[in-house]
Formats: C-alpha cells, structure tokens, sequence
C-alpha cells in the first residue's frame, strides 16, 4: 500500500510540474524561475517547505480547507508561517490573482501577528487605491481606545499609503463573518491578517479567526505569524 501511495505521489508531484511549468512558460512578463517538485510523508513535510519558505519572499498556497483538501494543505501553510517565517498569500476556490489588489482591508487587533502582516504587506498596500484597516468592537480601556488604528493609519500614510479606518461592532457571533461581510461592502480584493493568534491546538480544536476566514475567504487573505 506504501509503494501504491508513493507512486501515486510522484504521479501527482509530475502533473503539478507540468502546469507549473506551462503557465510560468506563457507568462506575459519576461519572468526568471526555476521549478522543483518532491514527495515528502506529512511527518517530512514541514521540513521540506519551512527550508524553502524561509528564502521566499512570499509563499503561494490554494486555500486549505474544502473538498480534495488534506491534512497535508493546512500543514503546509503552518510550515511556512511558523517555521519558514514567511507571509503567505491564500488564494480562494475562484482562482489566481491577474493583477495587484486596488482596494485592501486590513484586519486589524492591535496584536504582534497583525502588525508582522501589515509590515509584509507594504509594498502590495503602497500600490493599492485603497487600504481599509477595519478594527472591530475594540477593547474599551485597550492602548488605542481613543483612536482605534489611528497610530496604524498614521505609519501608513507616512509610506504613502491611501489608508482609512473603520471601527466595527461585533454585530455577528464570529469576529470573521463580521470581517468577511465588511470585506464584501468595501468590495477588497484581498484581505491582510496575523495568523494563529492563539495556539494552533486551541485553533484546530475551537476553530478560531484564522480557520474561520480560510474556510470561507472570497478573496485572497495575506497572512503572516
């Protein structure tokens, strides 16, 4: 069975080759790359993608969660989160981003993990039209209770990015459904986020922000831990 799954691994490693390798092949932009595949045990695989996370500058992943996802999908942005120390940009069911976002919101809780995305993100959010940072039901005696993301709004726009705020209520159970429906009104086209502000068992076992918005993101989600 071992031998059958190996195969079937290696198989599967050849075709992703080939479409990588065609649509690098057809890009429309005078791009240099290179392509490597190999077949790794879950056991290896946080190894196999932290090594090459780590000299990336971004990380590119499907969404992990949904139907022909496996254990492996969500142990692959993990590896590249925590290990690699890499920003990852999830993309959703619909497909590839064809160009920089124009309108961005930024998930924004004052924490360490939203504030290392923010950082990752600058160059995308310094080209877009728009950035959101939306801050919902802020903490009453929090550092930024006067201003809530007033000093992020500040280091942006000292980058020379076309940065607002929104303070939100928590009108919704799940701060992430409050956050999905705020990125449909806004009309983004990607979200920024921390990851794993809890621990990843606490996650996994009670679902958490970061499951919560991977599971139903419509556009792609920018992370970083």
């Amino acid at each position: 069975m071992l031998q059958v799954a190996m195969e079937k691994a290696e198989a599967d490693a050849r075709t992703a080759e080939a479409a990588a390798r065609a649509t690098l092949s057809s890009a429309p932009v005078d791009l240099r790359w290179s392509l490597e595949s190999a077949v790794a045990q879950v056991g290896a695989l946080g190894e196999l993608v932290a090594l090459r996370a780590r000299f990336a500058d971004l990380v590119v992943l499907p969404r992990p969660y949904g139907k022909g996802r496996g254990v492996e999908a969500e142990a692959v942005i993990e590896s590249a989160l925590f290990e690699g120390q890499a920003p990852v940009l999830v993309l959703p069911e619909s497909g590839a981003m064809t160009k920089l976002p124009e309108r961005v919101v930024i998930g924004w809780n004052q924490s360490r993990e939203a504030m290392v995305a923010v950082r990752r993100a600058l160059p995308l959010l310094q080209a877009a039209q728009l950035v959101n940072i939306a801050v919902i039901d802020p903490p009453q005696h929090g550092p930024e209770r006067s201003d809530p993301g007033g000093m992020l709004c500040q280091m942006l726009v000292r980058h020379g990015v076309k940065a607002e705020v929104s303070v939100l209520a928590r009108s919704m159970p799940r701060i992430s459904d409050v956050l999905s429906r705020h990125v449909r009104d806004m009309n983004a086209d990607l979200l920024v986020m921390g990851a794993y502000g809890h621990s990843r068992f606490r996650e996994a076992i009670l679902g958490g922000a970061t499951r919560n918005m991977l599971e139903m993101a419509e556009v792609p989600v920018l992370m970083a831990h």
